[in-house]
């Protein structure tokens, strides 16, 4: 097999059965769309949808030292993360730069999953197990071990009832337990990347097929709809959730990033990055550099990933993400602009689309909170 050829996970013939779209995304071929992605996005909002996530990047970490180690090597507190609990953090190089934002699930005493992103999981995996030098800890590939199944959307808790008798209401958001769903062993994870409630299902690939049959079966009395990468990236975009290569990269530390909140400083013992990422989060607090914001659109043009940002004539940031959305009729994005315009509010603020100064307004993330 060449090393251009697109990896195809547990589900591809199923996708391909519903007539999705399909992309490469990392070097998987993933499904994009299966019909129009507003009503897919529409659908997670207000009822329901399954995603195929399998291209996630799954490394198991073990050893009576494992705990230590994660420390070490991630910007969190992973030690104190309690069995069966979940944390969002960051994996940074020594200069402070971030190579990847992760969840790490802890499973048992010793025994971790951290989940990188597809595009970067194999730069997780070399980094973690260089780091892993010294300590009494194994990390695995665990990559091929898994797939990945989301239902999202606030009619999921419904649907997963149906097909387990795991204590779903018992399960906080950022918590794992191990459980069957429709018959099959699965690590049944509260967590997502949509902003709404929902579930992460991690299975063997072998049962994929019959867990994504289930689901959809589960599904079909309250508007569950299969949902592709598209409709993914503007629901992300609504909740405010950065994806990494747009509003994260080496280049940028978790400070300007506005996600300092994710370094532990307090944590024991040295971690990597450490000295830089305390020089970011002094910066940070004196002189900002650029900040994350929201901006609206005026008009109905959307602005892309690159676009310009400016005020008075000068460029004052970059968009990083951006896309019609469909919650809020108006085209939105994400993008890093200088401090003295970030202030929600702030007038005179527009995208460069095409050499047309588009107006924006600028708005506090996230553009979408569901109704608890």
């Amino acid at each position: 097999m060449s090393s251009t050829e697109p990896r195809h996970t547990a589900l591809d013939a199923v996708h391909r059965s519903l007539g999705a779209t399909m992309t490469d995304f990392a070097g998987w071929d993933m499904p994009l769309r299966y019909g129009s992605e507003r009503d897919e996005h529409l659908a997670v909002r207000t009822r329901a949808g399954l995603f195929d996530l399998s291209h996630m990047g799954e490394i198991t970490v073990t050893g009576a030292e494992a705990a230590a180690f994660l420390n070490f090597a991630l910007v969190g507190n992973i030690a104190s993360v309690g069995v069966g609990r979940a944390r969002y953090t960051m994996i940074c190089q020594a200069d402070g730069g971030i190579l990847d934002d992760l969840i790490v699930y802890r499973l048992a005493e010793t025994e971790y999953m951290v989940v990188a992103n597809a595009s970067n999981a194999q730069v997780v995996l070399d980094a973690l197990t260089e780091r892993a030098a010294g300590f009494a800890a194994e990390v695995r590939d665990d990559r091929d071990a898994y797939a990945l199944i989301a239902v999202q959307g606030p009619e999921s808790p419904g649907i997963l009832k149906s097909l387990t008798d795991a204590d779903l209401d018992g399960l906080k958001y950022y918590a794992g337990l191990p459980g069957t769903v429709a018959g099959v062993p699965a690590l049944i994870a509260r967590t997502g990347y949509t902003g709404e409630d929902g579930f992460e299902l991690f299975v063997k690939p072998e049962h994929a097929v019959g867990l994504w049959q289930a689901l959809t079966g589960a599904g079909e009395g309250v508007g569950l709809v299969p949902c592709g990468l598209s409709c993914r990236d503007t629901l992300r975009l609504e909740a405010g959730m950065p994806l990494y290569g747009h509003e994260l990269s080496t280049s940028l530390t978790p400070f300007d990033a506005g996600l300092g909140r994710v370094v532990k400083f307090e944590k024991e013992g040295d971690f990597v990055g450490r000295e830089a990422l305390a020089e970011a989060a002094a910066r940070a607090g004196q002189n900002p550099p650029r900040v994350l914001v929201g901006l609206v659109a005026e008009g109905r043009r959307v602005p892309r990933a690159g676009y310009a940002v400016v005020a008075g004539g000068e460029v004052i940031g970059e968009v990083t993400s951006g896309a019609p959305s469909p919650t809020l009729g108006k085209p939105i994005a994400m993008a890093y602009v200088d401090a003295a315009h970030a202030a929600p509010g702030t007038e005179g603020v527009g995208v460069d689309i095409r050499g047309t100064h588009e107006p924006y307004q600028v708005v506090a993330l996230p553009f979408y909170k569901r109704q608890k």
